[in-house]
């Protein structure tokens, strides 16, 4: 009896381990319409230029990536670059996460963040522009908007 006692208590014991390691990875998915009415200042832009930004970001054990696909369309020219920048709706702010440059239509990647950045993602306040030629400060943006975590 004190043998089934003890092999139950170790059960328990991996099963409280086994929550804890899953417990220690957060998987947040984000999505952005990019559009030239966004972009901040205002860029001279065909109007029907757009584009689409998914990502996925994942925290494991306070190591961070992002996952992402960047596709887009009827543009003035090439993407020469396309970032993550910090900022609220309306406002230009710095860039967090270079994705591409130059970028193309379709384009995929994972990418390292730090950890503190995938926490304040969460959060919001972050937005995707992509950068052609004639519009060097931004063509196209969308605000990050938080999927599901």
């Amino acid at each position: 009896m004190a043998k089934l006692v003890g092999i139950v208590a170790a059960l328990g014991a991996l099963a409280v381990i086994g929550v804890a390691v899953a417990a220690s990875t957060t998987t947040y998915s984000y999505r952005a319409t990019l559009t030239p009415k966004n972009e901040v200042p205002a860029p001279n832009a065909p109007a029907k230029a757009a584009g689409v930004f998914t990502a996925t970001v994942t925290d494991k054990k306070g190591k961070a990536s992002i996952r992402w696909t960047l596709t887009f369309r009827r543009l003035s020219g090439k993407a020469v670059a396309a970032h993550i920048h910090k900022g609220a709706a309306g406002v230009a702010g710095p860039v967090v996460v270079p994705l591409c440059g130059p970028c193309r239509n379709g384009q995929n990647a994972r990418t390292a963040i730090d950890h503190d950045l995938a926490e304040a993602l969460e959060k919001g306040g972050y937005y995707v522009n992509v950068h052609t030629a004639k519009n060097a400060g931004g063509e196209i943006r969308g605000q990050l908007k938080l999927l599901h975590g």
